[in-house]
């Protein structure tokens, strides 16, 4: 099957590139390069442009009348980032999705799966959650999120639209094949910073809130490999309908997790770990839009998808590392 990835030159989209190459079947990657690098679609087919444009989506489908299933991974992703800027987070994650929903309807490319957001779930007792715990988006980046979940369910009532959103909880790792990684510079996901650590790029590692109602004070996280959040997508591609089918309904929600909630301490202990030593860090206040967290009930994964994680997150951190390492050979830069 021929699948439209739209961000696909970032650290999600690009591997998710990766595993439907590796399960036979053709990504067609669509990215403006604003945050993806170019090095992530070398030898893939590739567009550059903007989710919004619609004669760049003309041309795509004109070329590619074959694609079944549109991927949605292009989003503005950093939460202090969105609580300084919020209108340009609201601008490019919301009013870019709804253009994009727009004119895959009018082309009659009807199926999408959204890349949306743990971060939209409420705090709840115990911190575990199912598709129907109580929402709460507590930043400007989470309620984008938030919004364009509520875009694609309205329209998938009201259109030829058909929707499954997969709420992903915390990824960690690379490929493990090292085509692809965490690609920032000064990364905002925490093993990203873990990594930059133990190399040096940076002085110490913050632990960013440790009083909140958590076992050891610190946030709990879901962490799941990348590569077993990218499967997860080749899941829903090939059974799409199939779906529907089983939700009995035009739009369906879905957790992406491992079911395990880990605090950012235990995670840092794990990285020592493996890593074979400590590294310099300390405790810090929580950062703009920061969370207690939450980790996943991701009973529906298996159920509608047959999907479960299988990477542990010691195979994320040592995936994480040895990216971390290779990364310069890649992009060029470290």
């Amino acid at each position: 099957m021929k699948v439209l990835i739209t961000g696909g030159a970032g650290y999600i989209g690009s591997t998710i590139a990766s595993t439907l190459l590796d399960t036979g079947h053709t990504p067609v990657l669509l990215d403006s390069l604003v945050t993806g690098p170019a090095a992530f679609t070398r030898g893939r087919i590739f567009y550059k442009g903007d989710i919004a444009d619609q004669e760049l989506l003309k041309h795509i489908f004109k070329e590619h009348p074959d694609i079944v299933c549109t991927i949605h991974c292009a989003a503005l992703i950093v939460v202090p980032e969105s609580v300084a800027q919020p209108y340009r987070y609201y601008h490019e994650n919301v009013v870019g999705s709804l253009e994009l929903f727009k004119y895959l309807s009018q082309l009659g490319y009807p199926r999408v799966v959204f890349s949306s957001s743990a971060s939209i779930y409420d705090a709840v007792p115990g911190f575990k959650v199912t598709e129907e715990s109580p929402l709460k988006p507590s930043s400007p980046y989470a309620r984008t999120k938030y919004m364009m979940e509520m875009v694609l369910e309205d329209l998938s009532r009201a259109t030829n639209l058909r929707g499954i959103a997969l709420r992903y909880f915390n990824p960690i790792g690379a490929d493990p094949q090292m085509r692809s990684g965490i690609h920032a510079k000064e990364p905002s996901h925490v093993l990203g910073k873990l990594v930059d650590t133990a190399l040096g790029k940076l002085p110490e590692f913050q632990i960013t809130g440790v009083d909140w109602p958590t076992r050891d004070g610190s946030g709990i996280r879901d962490y799941i490999h990348v590569w077993d959040l990218a499967m997860a997508h080749v899941k829903a591609v090939e059974q799409f309908d199939g779906v529907m089918g089983k939700v009995g309904d035009t739009y369906a929600v879905i957790n992406l997790g491992t079911g395990n909630g880990v605090t950012v301490k235990e995670l840092v202990a794990a990285f020592e770990r493996v890593y074979g030593q400590t590294i310099n860090k300390r405790e810090a206040p929580p950062r703009p839009g920061d969370v207690a967290g939450a980790y996943a009930n991701a009973d529906r994964a298996l159920e509608l998808l047959g999907w479960k994680a299988e990477h542990s997150i010691d195979q994320g951190i040592q995936s994480a590392l040895e990216w971390g390492s290779k990364r310069k050979e890649i992009l060029g830069y470290v």
